[in-house]
């Protein structure tokens, strides 16, 4: 594969409104962000939700949640935009943002108005339910010209993005990406997932035989991708795989397949073996039928390796469509944070520790089990969405 380098990461999400806090909060198995919410309908949710006072107003033409949480992150690697602009040009340098809510804020109290009076209010615009709104918006904080592209594969969003960066690189297209996800947990959220029955009475337990469903998150993450190593971080994106179950819509293929061939094409185009992984960052959604999906497609690709894993998402909660892009920044800190530390350290699998004996042993790390003794040079990220769109990411320095 060639050279696709990333800069640091721009985070926001309830386990911290920057990647180191957030680095902090999936290693010392800080929970605080999830919180107890109650919905527009009366329904209580844990939820990772970022406090209103921590968000700031934003210089996006339409002023939602979405767009706030968006700027906070995207703040934080302006200069590295700034320095990619001044090299390559405002016009080679393109946009790939994954993103599921498509306006929610103001299309929920649009139609409120249109329900109580047969027209909109006069300062409503289709525009604000655009799903290329959050790309868009990049492009016109940075001034760019280049390409711009939205994706919305539900919870894989925000890793097809990054995929579609590194092939835009690879074509000669754009000499820079700028390319992640953002997403909220609005009252529709909530509320479809708890129609879904998918949603857990607690704080979600990942792969435990009393797991009950997830907790839904809000977050954004965001690189700058070059085909130099521009910003000197060093680390690059290995290798990509996506693949379609096409078997449901909303629930995965029960066999893994899908998720095995997406992990096992990002390993070919890394040009790795699963021995190779340090670190596997899981979906590990919480609910039955995807942690038991998942554990099988692991057990089919590592074997007897037992690569070290655990999800985040117990810190972060789900964070949909920027999922993908927030946890590719965990492994990213995971290698950068382990290059000169004395001891490893990982994210925690947070969970009651009860084994679904349905389910093959996975080298879970948590505080009985660092996972293994390796120094961290290569993580892998999986992301599995809703229609079996599947998508791996590995990342690196070699």
């Amino acid at each position: 594969m060639n050279n696709v380098y990333l800069s640091k990461p721009g985070t926001v999400t309830c386990a911290g409104l920057d990647s180191d806090e957030l680095w902090n909060s999936v290693v010392c198995g800080n929970q605080q962000g999830i919180k107890k919410v109650t919905a527009v309908s009366g329904d209580e949710f844990f939820v990772g939700k970022i406090a209103d006072e921590k968000l700031e107003e934003t210089t996006a033409r339409f002023s939602m949640r979405i767009h706030r949480i968006q700027e906070m992150a995207l703040n934080q690697i302006s200069g590295e935009v700034a320095i990619a602009r001044e090299k390559y040009g405002s016009d080679r340098i393109a946009v790939c943002v994954g993103s599921c809510d498509n306006g929610t804020e103001f299309s929920l109290s649009g139609h409120r108005i249109f329900f109580e009076t047969g027209k909109f209010a006069s300062n409503y615009s289709i525009e604000m339910q655009g799903a290329d709104y959050p790309s868009t918006f990049v492009k016109e904080k940075f001034g760019l010209t280049g390409p711009c592209l939205s994706f919305s594969t539900a919870c894989s969003s925000s890793g097809a993005a990054i995929i579609k960066g590194a092939q835009l690189l690879a074509s000669g297209m754009a000499d820079a990406v700028i390319s992640g996800g953002v997403d909220i947990a609005s009252d529709t959220v909530l509320l479809g997932f708890g129609s879904l029955e998918a949603v857990s009475s607690e704080i979600t337990n990942p792969f435990s035989a009393n797991r009950s469903g997830i907790t839904l998150g809000e977050g954004a993450a965001f690189f700058v991708m070059t085909r130099e190593n521009l910003f000197g971080t060093g680390i690059k994106l290995l290798g990509y795989g996506e693949s379609s179950d096409a078997h449901h819509m909303t629930s995965p293929d029960p066999s893994g397949d899908g998720a095995r061939r997406a992990m096992e094409m990002a390993l070919e185009k890394a040009g790795l073996e699963p021995k190779d992984i340090d670190y596997l960052n899981l979906h590990g959604t919480g609910t039955r039928l995807n942690d038991l999906m998942e554990s099988k497609a692991v057990a089919a690709v590592f074997g007897e390796s037992k690569v070290a894993a655990s999800t985040t998402k117990p810190f972060t909660g789900h964070t949909l469509g920027a999922g993908s892009a927030v946890e590719l920044a965990v492994c990213f800190e995971a290698i950068r944070k382990n290059r000169n530390a004395e001891k490893n350290l990982l994210p925690l699998q947070k969970w009651d520790g009860v084994r679904d004996e349905e389910m093959p042993v996975l080298n879970l790390v948590d505080e009985n089990n660092s996972g293994n003794c390796r120094k961290i040079k290569v993580c892998m990220s999986n992301s599995f969405a809703f229609g079996g769109s599947n998508c791996c990411l590995i990342v690196g320095e070699r």
